[in-house]
Protein backbone atom coordinates (compact mmCIF):
# COMPACT_ATOMS: atom_id res chain seq x y z
CA UNK A 1 0.00 0.00 0.00
CA UNK A 2 2.79 2.18 0.55
CA UNK A 3 4.54 1.55 -2.63
CA UNK A 4 4.79 4.73 -4.53
CA UNK A 5 6.10 3.11 -7.97
CA UNK A 6 2.64 1.55 -7.60
CA UNK A 7 0.54 4.58 -7.13
CA UNK A 8 1.92 5.70 -10.22
CA UNK A 9 1.14 3.09 -12.08
CA UNK A 10 -2.26 2.56 -11.28
CA UNK A 11 -3.16 6.44 -11.75
CA UNK A 12 -1.10 6.15 -15.14
CA UNK A 13 -3.82 3.38 -16.11
CA UNK A 14 -7.01 5.14 -14.82
CA UNK A 15 -5.69 8.14 -16.80
CA UNK A 16 -5.15 6.31 -19.97
CA UNK A 17 -8.88 4.80 -19.23
CA UNK A 18 -10.91 7.40 -17.83
CA UNK A 19 -14.48 7.16 -19.23
CA UNK A 20 -13.61 2.93 -18.74
CA UNK A 21 -12.45 3.56 -15.36
CA UNK A 22 -15.90 6.03 -14.57
CA UNK A 23 -18.59 3.58 -16.21
CA UNK A 24 -16.88 0.92 -14.15
CA UNK A 25 -16.60 2.64 -10.88
CA UNK A 26 -20.39 3.81 -11.27
CA UNK A 27 -22.10 0.65 -9.94
CA UNK A 28 -20.34 0.74 -6.86
CA UNK A 29 -21.03 4.66 -6.63
CA UNK A 30 -24.85 3.44 -7.22
CA UNK A 31 -25.12 1.20 -4.74
CA UNK A 32 -23.49 2.51 -1.91
CA UNK A 33 -25.54 5.54 -2.96
CA UNK A 34 -28.99 3.77 -2.71
CA UNK A 35 -27.74 2.44 0.13
CA UNK A 36 -26.88 5.15 2.01
CA UNK A 37 -30.10 7.01 0.62
CA UNK A 38 -32.52 4.02 1.58
CA UNK A 39 -31.58 3.23 5.02
CA UNK A 40 -31.26 6.88 5.61
CA UNK A 41 -34.70 7.36 4.43
CA UNK A 42 -35.85 4.43 6.30
CA UNK A 43 -34.50 5.79 9.48
CA UNK A 44 -37.07 9.16 8.83
CA UNK A 45 -40.25 6.94 8.57
CA UNK A 46 -38.85 5.44 11.53
CA UNK A 47 -38.06 8.57 13.82
CA UNK A 48 -41.37 9.97 12.10
CA UNK A 49 -43.34 7.21 12.85
CA UNK A 50 -41.86 6.67 16.22
CA UNK A 51 -42.58 10.45 17.04
CA UNK A 52 -45.72 10.08 16.63
CA UNK A 53 -46.10 7.21 19.47
CA UNK A 54 -46.27 9.88 21.90
CA UNK A 55 -47.19 7.47 24.76
CA UNK A 56 -45.46 4.81 26.68
CA UNK A 57 -44.60 1.51 23.87
CA UNK A 58 -44.92 -0.46 26.53
CA UNK A 59 -48.36 1.14 27.75
CA UNK A 60 -51.72 -1.00 28.23
CA UNK A 61 -55.20 1.08 28.17
CA UNK A 62 -58.54 -0.87 29.47
CA UNK A 63 -61.62 0.43 29.04
CA UNK A 64 -65.46 -1.04 30.05
CA UNK A 65 -68.05 -1.87 27.32
CA UNK A 66 -71.60 -4.04 27.41
CA UNK A 67 -71.53 -7.25 28.49
CA UNK A 68 -72.45 -9.84 25.40
CA UNK A 69 -73.11 -13.03 27.46
CA UNK A 70 -75.54 -13.29 30.27
CA UNK A 71 -73.68 -14.20 33.64
CA UNK A 72 -74.44 -15.01 37.00
CA UNK A 73 -78.10 -14.38 36.78
CA UNK A 74 -77.26 -10.66 35.48
CA UNK A 75 -79.03 -10.01 31.41
CA UNK A 76 -76.63 -9.16 28.58
CA UNK A 77 -76.03 -5.90 27.40
CA UNK A 78 -75.06 -4.26 30.68
CA UNK A 79 -72.29 -1.77 31.04
CA UNK A 80 -69.19 -2.17 33.18
CA UNK A 81 -68.78 0.25 35.34
CA UNK A 82 -65.28 0.71 37.00
CA UNK A 83 -65.08 2.35 40.49
CA UNK A 84 -62.31 3.46 42.89
CA UNK A 85 -62.56 -0.55 44.39
CA UNK A 86 -61.25 -1.43 41.54
CA UNK A 87 -58.43 0.91 41.60
CA UNK A 88 -57.07 -0.55 44.99
CA UNK A 89 -57.90 -4.55 43.84
CA UNK A 90 -55.81 -3.67 40.67
CA UNK A 91 -53.26 -1.75 42.45
CA UNK A 92 -53.19 -5.13 45.06
CA UNK A 93 -53.35 -8.09 42.80
CA UNK A 94 -51.36 -7.09 39.63
CA UNK A 95 -47.81 -6.57 41.35
CA UNK A 96 -46.41 -7.26 37.35
CA UNK A 97 -47.68 -2.96 36.70
CA UNK A 98 -45.52 -0.19 37.73
CA UNK A 99 -48.20 2.61 37.15
CA UNK A 100 -51.77 1.55 37.36
CA UNK A 101 -53.99 5.12 36.55
CA UNK A 102 -57.19 5.10 36.54
CA UNK A 103 -58.49 8.25 34.27
CA UNK A 104 -61.71 10.05 33.77
CA UNK A 105 -63.17 12.74 31.66
CA UNK A 106 -66.49 15.07 31.65
CA UNK A 107 -68.71 13.87 28.92
CA UNK A 108 -67.86 16.03 26.05
CA UNK A 109 -67.25 19.29 26.49
CA UNK A 110 -67.77 21.98 28.62
CA UNK A 111 -67.55 26.11 28.80
CA UNK A 112 -64.97 27.40 30.73
CA UNK A 113 -64.66 30.47 31.78
CA UNK A 114 -61.97 33.18 32.97
CA UNK A 115 -63.30 37.01 33.16
CA UNK A 116 -65.07 37.78 30.60
CA UNK A 117 -63.54 35.46 28.16
CA UNK A 118 -65.00 31.59 27.90
CA UNK A 119 -64.64 28.36 25.55
CA UNK A 120 -65.84 25.07 24.89
CA UNK A 121 -62.56 22.75 26.35
CA UNK A 122 -62.28 18.72 27.76
CA UNK A 123 -61.64 18.12 31.10
CA UNK A 124 -59.70 15.22 32.16
CA UNK A 125 -59.35 13.46 35.76
CA UNK A 126 -55.99 12.31 35.84
CA UNK A 127 -53.14 11.18 38.21
CA UNK A 128 -49.67 12.17 39.04
CA UNK A 129 -48.51 9.22 37.06
CA UNK A 130 -50.13 10.54 33.72
CA UNK A 131 -46.55 11.48 32.50
CA UNK A 132 -45.60 7.96 32.42
CA UNK A 133 -47.93 6.99 29.85
CA UNK A 134 -47.68 10.03 28.13
CA UNK A 135 -45.22 12.39 27.92
CA UNK A 136 -46.12 15.83 29.61
CA UNK A 137 -44.53 18.88 27.93
CA UNK A 138 -44.52 21.47 30.50
CA UNK A 139 -44.06 25.16 29.43
CA UNK A 140 -44.56 26.64 33.12
CA UNK A 141 -45.72 25.12 36.57
CA UNK A 142 -45.81 21.96 37.54
CA UNK A 143 -48.06 18.68 37.09
CA UNK A 144 -50.37 17.02 39.57
CA UNK A 145 -48.92 15.90 42.92
CA UNK A 146 -50.07 13.20 45.49
CA UNK A 147 -51.65 16.18 47.78
CA UNK A 148 -53.82 17.29 44.86
CA UNK A 149 -55.27 13.75 44.89
CA UNK A 150 -55.15 13.25 48.68
CA UNK A 151 -56.60 16.76 49.60
CA UNK A 152 -58.90 16.65 46.23
CA UNK A 153 -57.63 20.10 45.47
CA UNK A 154 -59.44 22.25 42.67
CA UNK A 155 -56.31 22.85 40.76
CA UNK A 156 -55.89 22.76 36.92
CA UNK A 157 -53.23 22.11 34.06
CA UNK A 158 -54.15 23.28 30.87
CA UNK A 159 -53.16 23.13 27.07
CA UNK A 160 -51.58 25.96 25.28
CA UNK A 161 -54.55 26.46 23.33
CA UNK A 162 -56.98 26.82 26.55
CA UNK A 163 -53.98 29.41 27.68
CA UNK A 164 -54.15 31.24 24.21
CA UNK A 165 -57.72 31.57 24.26
CA UNK A 166 -58.51 32.52 28.09
CA UNK A 167 -55.46 34.30 28.98
CA UNK A 168 -54.00 35.42 25.44
CA UNK A 169 -50.35 37.13 26.46
CA UNK A 170 -50.64 36.53 30.10
CA UNK A 171 -49.44 34.65 32.40
CA UNK A 172 -51.96 31.96 33.48
CA UNK A 173 -50.20 30.63 36.54
CA UNK A 174 -51.89 31.28 39.93
CA UNK A 175 -55.14 32.56 37.62
CA UNK A 176 -58.59 30.85 38.77
CA UNK A 177 -60.99 29.52 35.93
CA UNK A 178 -64.14 27.95 36.18
CA UNK A 179 -65.22 25.15 35.09
CA UNK A 180 -69.08 24.55 35.10
CA UNK A 181 -69.32 27.28 37.28
CA UNK A 182 -66.16 25.84 39.87
CA UNK A 183 -63.00 27.86 40.65
CA UNK A 184 -60.12 26.03 39.58
CA UNK A 185 -56.42 27.40 40.03
CA UNK A 186 -54.38 26.88 37.13
CA UNK A 187 -51.05 25.64 38.40
CA UNK A 188 -49.58 24.07 35.37
CA UNK A 189 -49.39 24.94 31.44
CA UNK A 190 -48.50 22.18 28.53
CA UNK A 191 -47.78 21.91 24.80
CA UNK A 192 -49.10 19.49 23.51
CA UNK A 193 -47.29 17.25 20.59
CA UNK A 194 -47.99 14.27 18.42
CA UNK A 195 -49.67 13.75 15.84
CA UNK A 196 -51.37 17.26 14.38
CA UNK A 197 -55.04 15.74 15.06
CA UNK A 198 -54.09 14.52 18.58
CA UNK A 199 -52.14 17.39 19.53
CA UNK A 200 -54.96 20.23 18.37
CA UNK A 201 -57.20 17.37 20.77
CA UNK A 202 -54.72 17.91 23.42
CA UNK A 203 -54.16 21.46 23.01
CA UNK A 204 -57.73 22.00 23.99
CA UNK A 205 -57.27 20.03 27.19
CA UNK A 206 -57.73 20.70 30.91
CA UNK A 207 -56.26 17.90 33.37
CA UNK A 208 -57.77 18.24 36.82
CA UNK A 209 -57.22 15.73 39.75
CA UNK A 210 -59.27 12.73 39.20
CA UNK A 211 -60.70 12.90 42.99
CA UNK A 212 -61.59 16.57 42.67
CA UNK A 213 -63.89 15.72 39.35
CA UNK A 214 -64.96 13.11 41.20
CA UNK A 215 -66.95 14.74 43.80
CA UNK A 216 -67.39 18.10 41.94
CA UNK A 217 -68.77 16.91 39.03
CA UNK A 218 -71.04 14.19 40.56
CA UNK A 219 -68.99 11.41 39.49
CA UNK A 220 -68.49 9.67 43.34
CA UNK A 221 -66.40 6.58 43.10
CA UNK A 222 -66.50 6.21 39.07
CA UNK A 223 -63.69 5.92 36.84
CA UNK A 224 -63.76 6.23 32.98
CA UNK A 225 -60.59 3.98 32.42
CA UNK A 226 -57.43 2.19 33.17
CA UNK A 227 -53.76 2.97 31.95
CA UNK A 228 -50.63 0.53 32.93
CA UNK A 229 -47.26 0.50 32.68
CA UNK A 230 -45.26 -2.90 32.88
CA UNK A 231 -42.54 -3.44 35.10
CA UNK A 232 -39.11 -4.23 33.72
CA UNK A 233 -39.33 -7.64 31.92
CA UNK A 234 -42.75 -7.99 31.94
CA UNK A 235 -44.67 -8.19 28.84
CA UNK A 236 -47.43 -5.99 28.38
CA UNK A 237 -49.98 -8.77 27.35
CA UNK A 238 -49.50 -10.00 30.90
CA UNK A 239 -50.54 -7.32 32.31
CA UNK A 240 -53.77 -6.96 29.96
CA UNK A 241 -55.21 -10.77 30.50
CA UNK A 242 -54.45 -10.27 34.22
CA UNK A 243 -56.32 -6.50 34.48
CA UNK A 244 -59.24 -8.09 32.46
CA UNK A 245 -60.02 -10.88 34.38
CA UNK A 246 -59.32 -9.22 37.81
CA UNK A 247 -62.14 -6.77 36.17
CA UNK A 248 -64.32 -9.55 35.04
CA UNK A 249 -64.53 -11.02 38.40
CA UNK A 250 -64.93 -7.65 40.21
CA UNK A 251 -67.71 -7.14 38.28
CA UNK A 252 -69.29 -10.31 37.88
CA UNK A 253 -68.61 -10.91 33.75
CA UNK A 254 -68.64 -14.23 32.03
CA UNK A 255 -64.94 -15.44 31.44
CA UNK A 256 -65.61 -15.77 28.21
CA UNK A 257 -67.44 -12.32 27.26
CA UNK A 258 -64.58 -10.82 25.35
CA UNK A 259 -66.92 -7.53 24.61
CA UNK A 260 -66.94 -6.82 28.21
CA UNK A 261 -63.88 -4.69 28.56
CA UNK A 262 -61.71 -3.10 25.51
CA UNK A 263 -58.21 -3.10 25.52
CA UNK A 264 -55.10 -1.16 23.12
CA UNK A 265 -51.92 -2.91 23.86
CA UNK A 266 -49.35 -0.46 22.23
CA UNK A 267 -46.19 -2.58 22.97
CA UNK A 268 -47.92 -5.31 20.58
CA UNK A 269 -48.47 -2.32 18.19
CA UNK A 270 -45.08 -0.94 18.18
CA UNK A 271 -43.58 -4.33 18.03
CA UNK A 272 -45.69 -4.41 14.38
CA UNK A 273 -44.17 -0.98 13.66
CA UNK A 274 -40.60 -2.21 14.50
CA UNK A 275 -41.31 -5.19 12.60
CA UNK A 276 -42.26 -3.40 9.56
CA UNK A 277 -39.06 -0.87 9.62
CA UNK A 278 -36.75 -3.85 10.13
CA UNK A 279 -38.51 -5.77 6.85
CA UNK A 280 -37.90 -2.36 4.59
CA UNK A 281 -34.51 -2.41 6.36
CA UNK A 282 -33.78 -5.83 4.92
CA UNK A 283 -35.17 -4.86 1.54
CA UNK A 284 -32.99 -1.35 0.87
CA UNK A 285 -29.62 -4.19 1.94
CA UNK A 286 -30.86 -6.43 -0.48
CA UNK A 287 -31.04 -3.97 -3.32
CA UNK A 288 -28.03 -2.20 -2.67
CA UNK A 289 -25.77 -4.78 -2.48
CA UNK A 290 -27.71 -6.82 -5.29
CA UNK A 291 -26.62 -3.21 -7.11
CA UNK A 292 -23.27 -3.28 -5.35
CA UNK A 293 -21.90 -6.98 -6.25
CA UNK A 294 -23.26 -5.41 -10.30
CA UNK A 295 -20.73 -3.33 -9.75
CA UNK A 296 -17.85 -5.54 -8.15
CA UNK A 297 -18.62 -7.73 -11.18
CA UNK A 298 -18.20 -5.18 -13.96
CA UNK A 299 -14.79 -4.26 -11.67
CA UNK A 300 -13.79 -7.79 -12.09
CA UNK A 301 -14.48 -8.17 -15.66
CA UNK A 302 -12.55 -5.22 -16.26
CA UNK A 303 -9.70 -6.16 -14.06
CA UNK A 304 -9.51 -8.99 -16.61
CA UNK A 305 -9.32 -7.30 -19.68
CA UNK A 306 -6.47 -4.93 -17.83
CA UNK A 307 -4.56 -8.27 -17.30
CA UNK A 308 -5.25 -9.16 -20.87
CA UNK A 309 -3.93 -6.27 -22.15
CA UNK A 310 -0.97 -6.10 -19.82
CA UNK A 311 0.13 -9.79 -20.29
CA UNK A 312 3.45 -8.59 -22.21
CA UNK A 313 4.05 -6.02 -19.54
CA UNK A 314 3.36 -9.13 -16.67
CA UNK A 315 5.94 -11.24 -18.65
CA UNK A 316 8.77 -8.98 -18.15
CA UNK A 317 8.24 -8.33 -15.08
CA UNK A 318 7.95 -11.99 -13.88
CA UNK A 319 11.18 -12.45 -16.60
CA UNK A 320 13.42 -9.60 -14.25
CA UNK A 321 12.36 -11.76 -11.18
CA UNK A 322 9.46 -10.06 -10.29
CA UNK A 323 7.53 -12.19 -7.46
CA UNK A 324 3.63 -13.87 -8.42
CA UNK A 325 2.69 -11.59 -4.89
CA UNK A 326 4.16 -8.49 -6.12
CA UNK A 327 1.88 -9.05 -9.00
CA UNK A 328 -1.18 -10.34 -7.62
CA UNK A 329 -0.98 -7.20 -4.89
CA UNK A 330 -0.58 -4.54 -8.00
CA UNK A 331 -3.88 -5.91 -9.50
CA UNK A 332 -5.88 -6.65 -5.93
CA UNK A 333 -4.41 -2.60 -5.15
CA UNK A 334 -6.21 -0.99 -8.50
CA UNK A 335 -9.13 -2.99 -8.19
CA UNK A 336 -9.05 -1.66 -4.10
CA UNK A 337 -8.51 1.64 -5.31
CA UNK A 338 -11.27 2.00 -7.87
CA UNK A 339 -14.41 0.19 -6.02
CA UNK A 340 -13.24 2.39 -2.62
CA UNK A 341 -12.99 5.51 -4.58
CA UNK A 342 -16.29 5.00 -6.30
CA UNK A 343 -18.10 3.74 -3.01
CA UNK A 344 -16.74 6.92 -0.79
CA UNK A 345 -18.23 9.27 -3.02
CA UNK A 346 -21.26 7.25 -3.21
CA UNK A 347 -21.11 7.40 0.69
CA UNK A 348 -20.46 11.11 0.54
CA UNK A 349 -22.98 12.00 -1.45
CA UNK A 350 -25.98 10.04 -0.34
CA UNK A 351 -24.75 11.20 3.62
CA UNK A 352 -24.69 14.84 2.20
CA UNK A 353 -28.12 14.55 0.72
CA UNK A 354 -29.75 12.98 3.36
CA UNK A 355 -28.36 16.30 5.71
CA UNK A 356 -29.60 18.57 3.14
CA UNK A 357 -33.14 17.02 3.58
CA UNK A 358 -33.23 16.76 7.35
CA UNK A 359 -32.00 20.49 7.25
CA UNK A 360 -34.30 21.45 4.96
CA UNK A 361 -37.42 19.46 7.09
CA UNK A 362 -35.89 20.32 9.96
CA UNK A 363 -38.63 22.34 12.60
CA UNK A 364 -41.90 21.52 9.84
CA UNK A 365 -44.19 18.91 10.34
CA UNK A 366 -44.11 16.56 7.05
CA UNK A 367 -46.24 13.64 9.19
CA UNK A 368 -44.75 10.48 9.46
CA UNK A 369 -40.82 11.70 8.12
CA UNK A 370 -38.68 13.15 11.03
CA UNK A 371 -34.73 13.74 10.71
CA UNK A 372 -33.42 11.06 7.76
CA UNK A 373 -29.58 10.38 8.36
CA UNK A 374 -27.29 7.58 8.58
CA UNK A 375 -25.90 5.60 11.33
CA UNK A 376 -22.06 5.56 11.78
CA UNK A 377 -22.22 1.68 12.51
CA UNK A 378 -23.91 1.74 8.73
CA UNK A 379 -21.43 3.76 7.20
CA UNK A 380 -18.64 1.68 8.90
CA UNK A 381 -20.14 -1.08 7.81
CA UNK A 382 -20.12 0.02 3.97
CA UNK A 383 -16.80 0.94 3.66
CA UNK A 384 -15.62 -2.48 5.28
CA UNK A 385 -17.99 -3.85 2.39
CA UNK A 386 -15.75 -1.64 -0.08
CA UNK A 387 -12.50 -2.75 0.92
CA UNK A 388 -13.21 -6.58 0.60
CA UNK A 389 -15.36 -6.75 -2.44
CA UNK A 390 -12.44 -4.87 -3.93
CA UNK A 391 -10.44 -7.31 -2.99
CA UNK A 392 -12.48 -10.10 -3.85
CA UNK A 393 -13.17 -8.42 -7.34
CA UNK A 394 -9.33 -8.10 -8.08
CA UNK A 395 -8.68 -11.61 -6.57
CA UNK A 396 -9.64 -13.44 -9.62
CA UNK A 397 -7.52 -11.28 -12.35
CA UNK A 398 -4.84 -10.83 -9.99
CA UNK A 399 -4.45 -14.79 -9.81
CA UNK A 400 -4.46 -15.05 -13.38
CA UNK A 401 -1.77 -12.60 -13.67
CA UNK A 402 0.05 -14.46 -11.47
CA UNK A 403 0.10 -17.61 -13.34
CA UNK A 404 1.72 -16.11 -16.84
CA UNK A 405 4.41 -17.60 -18.10
CA UNK A 406 6.94 -15.15 -19.21
CA UNK A 407 8.35 -16.93 -22.11
CA UNK A 408 4.44 -17.42 -23.50
CA UNK A 409 3.50 -13.83 -22.33
CA UNK A 410 6.72 -12.00 -24.64
CA UNK A 411 4.85 -14.16 -27.08
CA UNK A 412 1.55 -12.53 -26.37
CA UNK A 413 0.45 -9.64 -29.08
Amino acid sequence: MFDVDKWQEILGTVRRHKLRTGLTAFGVFWGIFMLVVLLGAGKGFRNGVEKEFNVAKNAVFVWSQRTSVPYAGLKVGRFVRFTNDDVATLKREVPEAAVILPRSSLDGTFTVQYGTKSSSFSVNGEYPGYPAVRAVNLTGGRFLNDIDIEERRKVAVIGDRVAEVLFGTADPLGQEIRIKGIFFQVVGKFKAEGKPENAQEEAQTIMIPLTALQVTFNQVNQVGYFAFIPRTGIPAAIVETKVKQILARQHKVAPTDDRAFGSANVEEEYARVQGLFTGISGFSWLVSIGTILAGIIGVSNIMLIVVKERTKEIGIRKALGATPWSIVSLIVQESIVITAAAGLLGLLFGTALMAGISAMIDGQDVGFFANPRVDVGVASTAVALLVVAGAVAGLVPALKAAQVQPVVALKDE
